[in-house]
């Protein structure tokens, strides 16, 4: 059968961000012989494509490791996620789905961390996109250990490194960002970011050739946070320099302090 001219575009693009895929869990050592890996899948593009790959990579022998998806539902944000899709999709995959419910104003919730900082309750002004986030998290880790997870994926890809680290350098004084892998120091958990060396705009190119659902109802803060705003920043970089994603990656890895270990969250 001869392929169509889209068909070929659709498979170059995902060997190359299969090759990617690899060549960071191997560089890093993502996955380990009897792992279960929970995903965090919120319904965007990047989680998805997380999904994809490691349903893929759960089918080869070596290494043996078992993945779930979990997709954690926040009821007082307004944004939805067509269950229905996710569901088929992960079932394409070979992916088992959980699907949690969390409630920010719920009576368990009264003693939060503060943003930026720990324990003692929750600040008056603290950022919506903050709270949403902890709760996910932290249901998230809840769930992991529920099943017996050793390690949560997140679909974190290069641009989201690169922002994180000028956020912690403009808002907190701090050369530090998301590692690709990362021990926690109170539970048993690893963290991993598979798609650290990838790039948004490849997952964006493919997501639009493999016809990927976007959520029906998108966040209402998604436009208006910092972490936007430094998006652009950092698109604006890029026009100045089209290997700024490179530069910054690899100023991570040069720096005299070891960056893997010691970047915080």
């Amino acid at each position: 059968m001869i392929k169509t001219p889209e068909q070929i575009a659709l498979e170059k693009q995902r060997e190359r961000l299969t090759k990617r895929f690899h060549k960071a869990c191997a560089d890093y050592g993502l996955i380990a012989d009897g792992d279960h890996i929970l995903i965090g899948l919120s319904g965007g593009k990047d989680s998805l494509l997380l999904t994809e790959l490691l349903g893929r990579r759960a089918q080869i022998y070596v290494p043996r490791f078992k993945v779930t998806a979990l997709h954690v539902r926040v009821k007082e944000r307004d944004y939805h996620t067509d269950l229905s899709y996710l569901q088929s999709f992960c079932d394409e995959a070979k992916v088992p789905l959980l699907v949690r419910d969390v409630e920010i104003s719920s009576p368990r919730n009264e003693s939060l961390p503060l943003q930026g900082g720990v324990g003692g309750g929750l600040k008056k002004d603290t950022s919506p996109c903050f709270l949403c986030s902890w709760f996910r998290r932290k249901e998230l880790f809840n769930v992991a250990q529920e099943i017996g997870c050793n390690k949560i994926a997140f679909g974190h890809h290069r641009d989201d490194i690169a922002q994180t680290l000028l956020m912690n350098l403009i808002f907190q004084g701090a050369f530090a960002t998301m590692p690709p892998m990362l021990q926690m120091d109170k539970m048993p958990l690893q963290l991993i970011r598979p798609l650290c060396l990838i790039d948004e705009e490849d997952i964006i190119s493919y997501a639009a050739m493999r016809g990927y659902r976007k959520q029906t109802k998108l966040c209402p803060f998604e436009h208006v946070s910092s972490r936007e705003k430094v998006k652009t920043l950092l698109d604006q970089i890029k026009a100045l320099n089209p290997e700024a994603l490179d530069s910054i990656y690899g100023a991570l890895t040069n720096i005299k302090t070891d960056y893997l270990p010691n970047c915080k969250l």
